[in-house]
């Protein structure tokens, strides 16, 4: 029996919107579209871009800019209920996000612990805004991704685990490639529908939640560990 394990990208799929685009189109200079277009399109790296568009912003702005993405950041229906749900069940779950620490970790506040989220840092100390890196890749890879998820999947993941990846963007492809089910929508459902990769697609949280009972090995690692103890609704 292989025990469920669950990686969550933040951005665009825990929140309703992506929070650094967000942060751009109200703080940035226009130079940052060129850094995104080039992250999409895959000709610079993720640390690259993201790195260079928030060295565009002056670390002056750090109140206004967390008190600005607090404000507007919504976060996605049900993913309270899941995460309660995965808890109860006892499906370890982690946020593995490219975000930034001033903004997750706040938006996360009493829904996820602090040592179940991996995501970038932001200094504010210099003149303007720089990333560090605490999740870089490692040996195995040289995609420059920032904050490298499929270098934490290979921490974490057991020889057994049946891992689960559940995003929306480019940041989330290669994570999905490693996993053996990607709960998808958006720019990652379009690709794991070219790279025909097992996906299923979703609109928030409650799906995710249906779709995760009513998969095989999940289904058979609850009835296992169901004993003496009602599942949740």
């Amino acid at each position: 029996m292989r025990k469920p394990l669950i990686i969550c990208d933040f951005d665009g799929t825990i929140t309703t919107n992506d929070n650094i685009i967000s942060i751009m189109k109200q703080f940035a200079p226009n130079e940052w579209i060129a850094l995104k277009d080039g992250v999409l399109s895959k000709e610079i790296s993720i640390q690259e871009g993201v790195g260079g568009m928030f060295a565009l912003l002056e670390s002056s702005l750090r109140e206004e800019m967390t008190a600005f993405v607090l404000e507007q950041a919504e976060i996605r229906a049900g993913f309270k209920e899941f995460v309660a749900f995965l808890d109860e069940c006892g499906i370890p779950f982690y946020v593995v996000s490219g975000g930034m620490d001033f903004f997750v970790y706040p938006l996360l506040e009493g829904i996820v612990e602090r040592e179940r989220i991996y995501c970038n840092k932001a200094d504010f100390t210099g003149e303007s805004i720089a990333i560090d890196w605490p999740h870089l890749c490692d040996d195995k890879c040289e995609n420059e991704c920032g904050c490298c998820k499929p270098s934490i999947i290979r921490r974490l993941k057991g020889e057994d685990d049946f891992l689960v990846m559940i995003g929306d963007s480019v940041t989330d492809v290669e994570a999905a490639k490693r996993s053996d089910l990607r709960m998808a929508r958006d720019y990652l459902l379009k690709e794991c529908e070219a790279l025909h990769l097992n996906h299923i697609a979703f609109q928030d949280f409650h799906d995710v939640k249906r779709a995760l009972e009513e998969t095989r090995e999940v289904k058979e690692w609850l009835l296992e560990n169901s004993a003496g103890r009602s599942l949740p609704k």
